[in-house]
């Protein structure tokens, strides 16, 4: 049985992708890789395993209420980051999506690094698992705040590889959509989406 999708994979995610809604970005998100290039030039990949997406008419979205010098971003063009601290300690890293002057985004909440096979971590599965968690991993902080994904950048992604969508196309591989997490606001919007049964998605 052919289950692979015909669609080109494992190719550059280009920034005219990312002009959807959230709600459908999101969960098209998962499978894909974040890929960061360091300052001395060495590269983090992670593969996306949770999402959440925020939306015009969003309480708990930063661009609710109007537009301000730390939300710009979020009115422009997509495919660029948008990245906020929280708590005073931790960042968030946000993919901006949908039409230029629509704000909307894409919280990726956890990633499953790679790592290579001499490198070894106790629960390696758990360094990248919730957002704050993730921008401590890969570096990210408000420096890249606006940066265009694309490689000629410090931040890109990568589209779902063959492997990984034809265990989808097979279901080997599923989501699980639900209720967002870590807010006050917006609670019962079904908009965060997960690889079903993976040990790097966050806990809270």
């Amino acid at each position: 049985m052919n289950c692979v999708n015909s669609t080109t994979l494992n190719q550059i995610v280009e920034p005219s992708w990312f002009e959807r809604p959230s709600t459908e970005v999101a969960p098209d998100l998962l499978g894909c890789t974040l890929v960061r290039k360091l300052p001395d030039g060495q590269t983090l990949r992670g593969l996306i395993v949770e999402t959440e997406a925020y939306a015009v008419g969003d309480p708990a979205f930063h661009a609710y209420r109007r537009r301000t010098e730390r939300n710009a971003v979020l009115f422009g063009p997509a495919g660029r980051s948008y990245v906020y601290l929280i708590y005073g300690i931790y960042h968030c890293f946000n993919v901006v999506t949908d039409a230029d002057g629509v704000p909307s985004a894409v919280l990726i909440r956890a990633l499953q690094l790679e790592f290579p096979a001499e490198v070894s971590f106790p629960k390696p599965h758990r360094i990248a698992a919730g957002p704050g968690k993730l921008c401590l991993a890969l570096q990210i902080d408000r420096s890249l705040n606006a940066v265009l994904l694309q490689p000629s950048e410090p931040l890109w992604l990568e589209h779902r590889t063959l492997e990984f969508q034809q265990q989808l196309d097979c279901q080997i591989t599923s989501f699980v959509q639900t209720t967002r997490i870590g807010i006050t606001q917006g609670v019962d919007l079904p908009w965060r989406w997960y690889i079903k049964n993976c040990p790097a998605v966050s806990k809270t």
